[in-house]
């Protein structure tokens, strides 16, 4: 079983029918399982309501992803990822997620992301990030 965690802009190219969405799309569907914080559900209705998409366009993507409610601080992910690069709190959250999802078996979790900062770090812990 192949699984990835999926960032919010990924999601959000897909749901919004932006010019990179259908490439994505395939992306995405390479993988078995989908995963995410809940992070990605609140920034995903923020940013429907920001573009005036209606929220139910969301509801397929959405229900695709399996989501994640760490039951621990992510601190000690955030200061590793934060040892691999500078990143902004919602993005070091995502990768800290990822890696708290992962633990030591990052390589068998891709990381889907359009944003180079949190690419970048991911892939230096280890993630693949195709």
């Amino acid at each position: 079983m192949s699984a990835a965690y999926l960032d919010t802009s990924v999601l959000l190219a897909i749901a919004f029918g932006e010019p990179q969405g259908r490439a994505l799309r395939r992306a995405v569907d390479r993988f078995d399982h989908l995963l995410a914080g809940d992070l990605l559900v609140a920034e995903a209705l923020s940013a429907a309501l920001r573009e005036r998409v209606p929220v139910s366009a969301l509801r397929d993507c959405l229900q695709a992803v399996s989501i994640v409610l760490p039951d621990r601080s992510l601190e000690p992910e955030m200061r590793e990822a934060l040892g691999q690069g500078v990143l902004r709190g919602a993005d070091l959250w995502h990768v800290a997620c990822a890696a708290f999802v992962a633990g030591a078996d990052r390589g068998t979790l891709a990381f889907l992301t359009r944003d180079g900062g949190q690419r970048r770090v991911a892939r230096r812990l280890g993630f693949p990030t195709p």
